[in-house]
């Protein structure tokens, strides 16, 4: 940022002030120019300065410093850091869709092998098999508005222990 415009203004304002009063009071102006320029310039500076120092305030953690390089002034912002994203919530309990009683189907699902590897992640989390895990998703798919029902225990024809979800 150049000063020189600012203090260009200041001194026509000057010398258009003593021109109101005569010939004498513009001699003195022209005379009293050269010494202000530089107290000028460094008024401007720090006025700078503390408008710098204000908007750092009011956007801090972020800043805004004022450089002088030779007599050219600038200004350096440093924006603040991003705010880090909030940690990811706890993942609720899956619901547990109302899936009806009836004969069980076998069919085959070829998964791609990273997929395969987060549904047994899901699963152990769970403290479920995969199986019941997958049972669970499709019907959650084919009927998201079914509610959760309680698990229940039971005996099948064969004498094996399973447990399910009934109504």
């Amino acid at each position: 940022m150049d000063l020189a415009p600012f203090v260009d203004q200041l001194r026509r304002d000057l010398l258009a002030a003593a021109d109101a009063g005569g010939d004498e009071a513009r001699d003195l102006a022209e005379r009293l120019l050269a010494p202000l320029e530089s107290s000028v310039r460094l008024a401007l500076l720090s006025a700078l300065s503390q408008a710098a120092e204000e908007i750092t305030a009011a956007i801090a953690p972020g800043t805004v410093d004022v450089r002088l390089r030779g007599a050219d002034l600038g200004f350096a912002v440093t924006a603040p850091p991003a705010p880090e994203p909030a940690p990811p919530a706890a993942p609720a309990a899956e619901p547990v869709p109302d899936v009806e009683e009836g004969e069980t189907l076998r069919i085959t699902l070829r998964l791609p092998e990273p997929l395969k590897a987060r549904v047994d992640e899901a699963a152990t989390r769970l403290g479920v098999s995969v199986n019941t895990w997958l049972v669970r998703a499709v019907a959650n798919a084919v009927d998201p508005s079914g509610r959760p029902s309680e698990p229940r225990r039971g005996r099948r024809a064969h004498g094996a222990e399973y447990t399910g979800w009934a109504r």
